[in-house]
């Protein structure tokens, strides 16, 4: 059995090490991106080439392992303290488990002893061309099992594969199912537009909005009739623009506008406009007809508010109070909440709380002086009031809960 060794790092090196590791994922920005069929191409071999139940491939951020695309099991993530591959991350080293109920490690991991019934294990680290660790490649199987070592230069070069699929993503300006532009394509349009606003004088504002219970119409229906949903969203939304706006997807089911020469008011009847028309398409397809809703957050450039960064994390953050309120509405976000501005950043972070005797780690995905945008693995029981703590970085700071879904939390600091 293979077995992780002891790197020999201080405990410094290992912070260095991690937050290098998480910079370099931000800046591929593919957290949370939409599904591509390049990538479940990947997992589809691992599993017929090792003959195995289960192929991953996944990106591991500060505090759970999200999977890119899997094959065998139903889960979309898991904390990062529950999986096997945060050893192959410490490690930065191939790992092998040729059987779990073996391993003091693992034998008593509730993937082992109940349900899921993992019995064998190898995941490769998935390297960035600089040699960060920013995620990893496994086949696991039900049945223990031996792992060749011409095996395991498979499964490396697999994980090769995965990461050149990954570099062309990043690069990429087109999401394939929707046709509108990805995430980072329209973060660098969105830049110049608001240097633009900046430079003469005029208003800009930007909508982000998310389809309601989204996951449910995947777990009910299947990945195709959420595929259409996402088309058919993306449709009506193109439809009610004017050809000067611009449009992306951020993620799976997250899109946004920004608006030139719009002001916070003209947004928000941008936004009922966009929603009214959402809701009242009838998506058709094998699975029948399906009715869907949006959650609408609109923020506007101000003194204050003068990048991309700032203006997302506003708008995000009022799409949170939307679905807070019930969904299928639009919420404008209240300037005097905000003061300062926000750079978008991947660190580590915890959350303290009930007297600092509960703990829950967090992945801080957007920072400022007076807020930060925050994930988790499920915000159900954080309190409206808590310590947020920057690892390794000495700071912390008390905060209060702006707004929240399931999984993200808007922070006002003091």
């Amino acid at each position: 059995m293979a077995v992780v060794e002891p790197t020999g790092r201080s405990t410094t090196d290992v912070g260095g090490r991690e937050s290098d590791r998480l910079a370099a994922l931000g800046q591929l920005d593919l957290l949370e991106a939409p599904r591509d069929h390049g990538i479940e191409r990947v997992v589809r071999l691992i599993k017929n080439v090792f003959s195995i139940d289960i192929g991953i491939v996944s990106l591991m951020d500060a505090h759970r392992q999200w999977y890119m695309a899997c094959s065998g099991l139903s889960a979309e993530e898991m904390p990062r303290e529950d999986t096997f591959c945060q050893y192959v991350v410490a490690s930065e080293k191939p790992l092998i488990v040729h059987d779990t109920t073996k391993d003091p490690r693992f034998s008593q991991h509730p993937a082992v002893t109940g349900e899921e019934h993992i019995r064998f294990y190898a995941g490769v680290p998935l390297k960035t061309r600089d040699g960060h660790t920013i995620g990893t490649v496994c086949a696991i199987d039900r049945t223990p099992r031996a792992f060749a070592d011409s095996e395991l230069d498979v499964l490396t070069e697999l994980a090769g594969v995965a990461m050149d699929r990954i570099e062309l993503l990043h690069s990429a300006a087109t999401d394939g199912l929707t046709g509108t532009l990805t995430r980072r394509a329209f973060r660098e349009e969105a830049d110049k537009l608001i240097s633009l606003a900046i430079r003469h004088g005029h208003a800009l504002s930007c909508i982000v909005l998310d389809v309601d219970h989204f996951k449910r119409v995947n777990d009910t229906y299947g990945h195709s009739a959420g595929d259409e949903v996402l088309k058919a969203v993306a449709s009506a939304c193109q439809s009610s623009l004017r050809a000067s706006d611009l449009f992306g997807r951020l993620g799976g089911e997250e899109f946004a506008v920004m608006l030139p020469h719009v002001d916070a008011k003209g947004a928000l009847a941008a936004a009922e406009k966009l929603r009214g028309a959402i809701a009242a398409q009838a998506i058709h397809g094998d699975f029948g007809p399906l009715a869907v809703t949006a959650s609408f957050g609109i923020s506007a450039l101000s003194t204050n508010t003068r990048d991309s960064a700032t203006l997302l994390a506003q708008a995000d953050a009022a799409m949170y109070l939307a679905k807070s309120a019930g969904r299928n509405r639009c919420v404008e976000w209240e300037a005097g909440r905000q003061a300062g501005p926000r750079q978008s950043v991947l660190k580590a972070g915890a959350i303290l709380y009930d007297d600092r005797r509960s703990k829950v780690g967090c992945t801080i995905r957007s920072l400022g002086p007076d807020g930060a945008t925050v994930t988790v693995s499920n915000s159900a029981g954080i309190p409206p009031e808590l310590v947020l703590v920057v690892a390794g970085e000495g700071f912390e700071t008390r905060c209060q809960v702006v707004a929240r879904d399931r999984q993200n939390l808007e922070l006002a600091f003091g």
